[in-house]
C-alpha cells in the first residue's frame, strides 16, 4: 500500500510539474501573439522596416533576444524562479516583435495553417518524448550543432538573399531539427525530475523547461511560415 501510494504522489507530482511547464509555455506563446497583434494593428512595424529592408532597431532586437535567452539559460538555476519567468515574458515580446514583419508578408490562410500545422507537430513531438523508451540523449550534440548550424544561416540570411531552393532546404532541416528538439526537451525534463532535489530547483527547471518548449514551437511556427511562403 505504501509503494503505490509512494507511485501516485511521484505520477501525480510530475503531472503538476508538467502543467506548470506547459502553462509557462503557453503563456509565453500567448504574449508573443499579443504583441503581435499590437505591433500591426498600431502600425508600430513600421518602425521595423527602414529603405524597404528592415531597420537597426529590428536587429538590436534580434540579438538582444537571442543574447537574453542565452544568458537566461546559463544562469537558470542561479535565479530565483519568479525572475525567470518575468525574463521568459520579457523574451516572448521581443519574439513578438522579431516575427512581426513575417506575420506582415504573410496571408491569413498561411499564419492560421503554420499555427495548426506547428502545434500538432509539436503535440505529437512531445507526446513521443514522454511516452517513449527509448534513450534520446544521443539526439543532444546532432541538434545542438544543427541549431548552431540554422542560426549561422538565419543571420548570414539577415544580409544576404537566400535562394528560394536553398530556403526551402533550411527550413525542411529547421522543422525536422526542432521537432526532434522538442521530443528530447521533453524526454530531458521527464528525467531530470526524478533527479533533482528541492522543490526551488524543480520551479526552476520548469521554467527552463517552458523557455526551451517554447523557442522550438516558435521556431516550428517561423519554419513552417516560411516554408508556406516559399511555395507560394
Amino acid at each position: 500500500m505504501a509503494t503505490k501510494t509512494s507511485v501516485s504522489r511521484k505520477i501525480g507530482g510530475i503531472e503538476l510539474y508538467l502543467k506548470r511547464v506547459f502553462g509557462l509555455m503557453s503563456g509565453a506563446v500567448g504574449v508573443t501573439a499579443l504583441t503581435t497583434f499590437v505591433m500591426l494593428i498600431s502600425g508600430a512595424w513600421t518602425g521595423l522596416i527602414h529603405n524597404g529592408g528592415l531597420s537597426a532597431t529590428y536587429y538590436i532586437i534580434v540579438f538582444g533576444g537571442l543574447a537574453l535567452s542565452l544568458w537566461a539559460q546559463a544562469r537558470a538555476f542561479s535565479m530565483k524562479p519568479s525572475t525567470a519567468i518575468w525574463l521568459l515574458f520579457l523574451y516572448s515580446v521581443m519574439m513578438g516583435i522579431v516575427i512581426t514583419p513575417m506575420i506582415f508578408v504573410s496571408s491569413p490562410a498561411s499564419v492560421l495553417m503554420a499555427i495548426v500545422l506547428a502545434a500538432v507537430m509539436f503535440a505529437c513531438m512531445a507526446l513521443f518524448g514522454y511516452k517513449t523508451a527509448k534513450d534520446l540523449s544521443f539526439l543532444g550534440m546532432f541538434l545542438f550543432l544543427g541549431m548552431i548550424g540554422l542560426i549561422l544561416v538565419g543571420i548570414v540570411s539577415l544580409f544576404l538573399p537566400l535562394g528560394a531552393t536553398f530556403n526551402t532546404i533550411v527550413c525542411l532541416i529547421g522543422i525536422l531539427v526542432f521537432a526532434l528538439f522538442t521530443a528530447y526537451d521533453m524526454q530531458t525534463l521527464k528525467n531530470a525530475y526524478y533527479t533533482l532535489g528541492n522543490g526551488e530547483q524543480k520551479d526552476q527547471l520548469a521554467v527552463l523547461g517552458a523557455l526551451h518548449m517554447y523557442i522550438s514551437f516558435i521556431a516550428l511556427f517561423e519554419y513552417i511560415l516560411r516554408l508556406l511562403n516559399n511555395r507560394n
